[in-house]
């Protein structure tokens, strides 16, 4: 099985950014579709973004199309999550997940992090 440590999640000003990163161990991230999700207080575990095997294809929410970017670097075992032009409403902890090939479409996962705290404020 997979292991995921997010980091990189902290305070920022609307309108900041951040980069959050997903150190794999346990097994090469090569071979697993590699999603973000967050989950704001007291609201449900959405999704937000997701690689494919290689990096080829990308695959966002509505909400965060445009400002954020999901990157791989196979060689490092690591997936990144570039967030541009911070949204209060972007405030959440957010998960790296591990998948099987399926879960590009499916957005179901079967390994995921501890999650990492990212506050935007006004």
């Amino acid at each position: 099985q997979v292991q995921l440590i997010e980091a990189g999640g902290g305070l920022v000003q609307a309108g900041g950014s951040l980069r959050l990163s997903c150190a794999a161990s346990g097994r090469t991230i090569s071979t697993y579709t590699m999603g973000w999700f967050r989950q704001g207080s007291g609201k449900e575990r959405e999704f937000v973004a997701a690689s494919t095997l290689n990096g080829g294809s990308k695959d966002y929410s509505d909400s965060v199309k445009g400002r954020f970017t999901v990157s791989r670097d196979n060689a490092k075992n690591t997936v990144y999550l570039q967030m541009n032009n911070l949204e209060p409403e972007d405030t959440a902890v957010y998960y790296c997940a591990a998948g099987t090939p399926w879960a590009y479409l499916t957005r179901t996962y079967a390994a995921w992090g501890q999650g990492t705290q990212v506050t935007v404020s006004s």
